[in-house]
């Protein structure tokens, strides 16, 4: 049985070690090889996958999952979410010997990327705009975040004033690393774990819903059921964030392309409010119609 993915779990200094890989911070030993690229030596051990690297702590940041993708991934040296979840954790756990250490570095660079994207990794700089975007929409208020990942969006949301905010995940690992990381850097945020079609919350329990970067990565029937579901729980606001794509790029697990019409049906079939737009891809922002006062009969 695969162990348990766990990104705060104790390893030894260096290196991060399962029952599916394990990952070093190390100099290249000119060793036997599968494959050397640019900031990755990988090779074998019995059934174990074993990857080197030298990225130093001012390296870490999102930008590795392009790194990963572009390198191992996408050319077929290495497969499967699973597999990347857990060279992913591997490079970040052994970059630095304290796990709330790495993740906390992991966090800083990234956000101070997301502030001033202009010398950023590609990955960062990408959704850089789409945060800001996300920023300028979002009233003050309550929010809850679906699809979170490593919550970048909810930590930006959640240092405003007057803004409560909620980030969602399937992943239990990866929002136990967000709670570790908000509690370091003292930002008020709420954590949940669950699948963003059925979140254990009642109706019109927060003011806006976000739903970024996350419908590309489902089939359009789960798509619609997270979409119903953000508008059972806003009480005034779903504002939806998706990337345009000529085809879903599925190095990045994408599975569905969106085009403005796409997007502008999808808002249709609501029964609320809708505004399309195209900036640094699609958008859809939803608001609760305004219930109109009962006419009083005529005297």
């Amino acid at each position: 049985m695969t162990a348990v993915l766990d990104p705060l779990g104790s390893y030894p200094a260096g290196q991060y070690l399962d029952d599916v890989v394990r990952v070093v911070r190390a100099e290249d030993d000119g060793g036997p090889a599968v494959v050397r690229t640019e900031h990755f030596r990988l090779s074998r051990a019995g059934r174990r996958i074993e990857v080197s690297h030298r990225l130093r702590p001012e390296q870490l940041d999102n930008g590795l999952t392009g790194l990963l993708i572009d390198e191992l991934f996408a050319p077929g040296w290495l497969c499967g979410q699973d597999v990347f979840e857990r060279v992913f954790t591997g490079v970040v756990r052994s970059t630095l010997p304290d796990p709330r250490q790495a993740w906390c570095t992991f966090y800083a660079n990234t956000l101070a990327h997301l502030r001033e994207p202009r010398h950023a990794p590609p990955l960062i700089a990408g959704i850089a705009p789409v945060y800001s975007r996300v920023l300028r929409l979002v009233r003050p208020g309550s929010v809850l975040d679906l699809g979170s990942c490593f919550g970048f969006l909810p930590l930006l949301l959640a240092q405003r004033p007057r803004t409560t905010v909620t980030a969602s995940d399937v992943v239990p690992g990866t929002m136990r690393v967000l709670d570790t990381v908000a509690a370091a850097r003292g930002v008020p945020l709420r954590t949940l774990v669950c699948d963003a079609a059925r979140v254990p919350l009642p109706d019109s329990t927060v003011d806006t819903v976000t739903i970024v970067h996350l419908l590309e990565h489902l089939p359009p029937a789960e798509g619609e059921a997270v979409l119903a579901e953000a508008l059972r729980l806003a009480r005034s606001t779903v504002v939806v964030a998706v990337p345009f794509e000529d085809v879903p790029n599925a190095d990045y697990g994408h599975v569905r392309r969106f085009d403005l019409a796409t997007l502008a049906e999808l808002g249709a079939g609501t029964g609320w409010r809708a505004r399309v737009s195209a900036f640094h891809g699609g958008w859809l922002v939803l608001d609760r119609p305004r219930q109109s006062s009962p006419r009083l009969p005529a005297s």
